[in-house]
């Protein structure tokens, strides 16, 4: 059983930047596209941000395009999120999510929260103006 959980986050002022990491425990997470979502209070989770398993694509919701950016780790199980130039309108909870896939599907990652079966509880990212 996979077990995904985030690290990083915290407060800062708009124009900032934070880094949020997510961590797998259990099995190497060898053919899995990971993700960030994100969601404010009273609003619906939403796609942030995807990474196929070999790194190799990204793909990203339009509002954060340019200004943050997915990567993974040397040994495929961590995921980090950079933030740069942050918003007020950014501040959420923001949830690192993991989906299997079949290795010739090496450049697929998923935008739906649907298409993901492992979530991690989630980290608060404050943008105060």
């Amino acid at each position: 059983q996979v077990q995904l959980g985030e690290s990083g986050g915290g407060s800062v002022q708009a124009g900032g930047s934070l880094r949020v990491s997510c961590a797998a425990s259990g099995p190497i997470l060898r053919n899995y596209a990971m993700a960030w979502f994100r969601q404010a209070p009273g609003k619906e989770r939403e796609f942030v941000a995807a990474i196929s398993w070999s790194g190799g694509n990204a793909y990203y919701t339009d509002s954060v395009k340019g200004r943050f950016t997915i990567s993974r780790g040397d040994a495929k199980n961590t995921v980090y999120l950079q933030m740069n130039s942050l918003k007020p309108e950014d501040t959420a909870v923001y949830y690192c999510a993991a989906e299997q896939v079949h290795y010739n599907h090496y450049a697929w990652a998923g935008t739906e929260a649907a298409e993901y079966d492992y979530w991690g509880q989630g980290i608060w990212v404050t943008v105060s103006s």
